[in-house]
Order: structure tokens, then C-alpha cells, then sequence
């Protein structure tokens, strides 16, 4: 099955959409990407989702572990958050999968279509990605980040975020770059408890703190007053 998918990946091919997809994944060697845009792979794994041989693909999937286009393991990722198995399975499936993240696009794909609501998953969800936020790679420390992004921006977790987050210490930029764009959603939709921690004594770098503050600044949903006085707090 796997390689009768990959023939029709490559079929609906596009080498100038591949050279676009370069530009933004400037890490990825470009003869890797098809050029395949996003919502056509979605609609493919939901086609593989509901059948009776997706375990059949992401097994097959996890055997193959080189020369894999970027569209095929996005496809695998995507596969697993769709289908309907227990979320203790699709972790079970995800520990595999995780080392096949590299760069930030399979990343953020993936991770945004994978949530949970459930409490009883949310609580096994957040005890799974606690490890990934120690490692010594930037991609799984993303991984962990943008998953508590895309699942626990809410009452009942977000001091629990915060406190994760001061405490990441992977200075890879992609690392980074996930703690402020969930620092920034933090003090859109909980002001408060974003500012009071800015402005108390956090373990914030210099660049992380700072790109935090952008972020809120470009945002639609900040207040112009509120804008200024993030402006004002900006390290040097």
C-alpha cells in the first residue's frame, strides 16, 4: 500500500510549488519534496484514515526509513491523527513517529491535527509530550511545545504551560520560536497571567523574550494600548 500511495503522490507532483516549499524549509534537500500542498495531503489521509488498511500504512511507513519525501511522512503523521484509535495507541504510534520530525513544517501540520478534548486524554496526552521537553533536539522540544499549544491553552492547564515553558532550555531556533508563539497565544487569550509572568523574574532569553513581545505586538486580538506598553518592555 505504501508504494501504491507514493505513486500517486508523486503523480500529483509540483515541482514549482517544491521549490516554494524550499524556501520556507531551507533545511530540507529539495529532490525530498514533491510539492504537494497542505489540504491535498489531508485529504488523502482522511481517504487512508477511514479505510481497513490504515494501521497497514503507518506500519509500513515506519519501515521505511530513508528516502522519504516530506509529503509522505506529513501523509503518516496525519494518518495517525485521523484515524479512530484510542489515544493510547496513537501515542504508541507517535513515539515511532517523532524521530521522523525534522523540520518545522511536518511539525506544525501534524501537531495542529492531533487534538484531544477529553479530559482523561488530555491528562494522558499532557504526561506523554513532558519527556520530549528535555531533549537535547530542537524538534521534539517544538514538538512538545506546539502540542500544548494546539491543546492546553485553557483554564485548567495554562499555569502549567507556563511553568514548562520557563523551564525549556533548548537554545535550538525552532525550540525557541514554539515558546514564543505559544507565550504570545498565552497573552492573547490569558492577559493576566502572560503579563505577570513578562514582568516577573522568568528564565527567558533575550531573543525568546523578545520575539514573545512581537508576536503579541503583531496580533489583531492585542489592544493598541496594551501594544505600547509591550513595546516599552522590550530587552536589549
Amino acid at each position: 500500500m505504501y508504494k501504491e500511495i507514493r505513486d500517486e503522490l508523486v503523480k500529483i507532483s509540483d515541482k514549482e510549488f517544491a521549490k516554494m516549499t524550499a524556501k520556507t524549509c531551507p533545511d530540507v534537500d529539495i529532490n525530498m519534496i514533491l510539492g504537494i500542498r497542505i489540504p491535498e495531503l489531508r485529504k488523502k489521509a482522511k481517504e487512508i484514515a477511514v479505510s481497513s488498511e490504515y494501521r497497514n500504512y503507518i506500519d509500513e511507513g515506519n519501515k521505511q526509513k530513508d528516502n522519504k519525501y516530506i509529503e509522505e511522512i506529513i501523509m503518516e503523521g496525519l494518518v495517525i491523527a485521523y484515524c479512530k484509535m484510542d489515544l493510547k495507541e496513537k501515542l504508541e504510534y507517535m513515539k515511532l513517529y517523532i524521530p521522523q520530525i525534522t523540520n518545522w513544517l511536518i511539525n506544525d501540520v501534524v501537531c495542529s491535527t492531533l487534538k484531544v478534548r477529553k479530559k482523561q486524554e488530555r491528562m494522558m496526552l499532557w504526561d506523554f509530550i513532558a519527556p520530549y521537553l528535555k531533549s537535547p533536539n530542537q524538534f521534539e522540544v517544538r514538538y512538545a511545545v506546539t502540542t500544548m499549544l494546539d491543546n492546553f491553552i485553557v483554564e485548567e492547564y495554562v499555569d502549567g504551560v507556563i511553568s514548562r515553558l520557563d523551564n525549556v532550555t533548548n537554545k535550538g531556533y525552532y525550540a525557541e520560536m514554539a515558546v514564543s508563539w505559544t507565550l504570545a497565544e498565552i497573552g492573547i487569550k490569558f492577559n493576566d497571567k502572560a503579563m505577570k509572568y513578562l514582568k516577573g523574574n522568568n528564565n527567558l532569553d533575550t531573543f525568546t523574550f523578545n520575539k514573545t513581545l512581537q508576536k503579541m505586538r503583531e496580533s489583531y486580538r492585542v489592544p493598541i494600548e496594551l501594544k505600547e506598553e509591550l513595546k516599552k518592555m522590550k530587552r536589549f
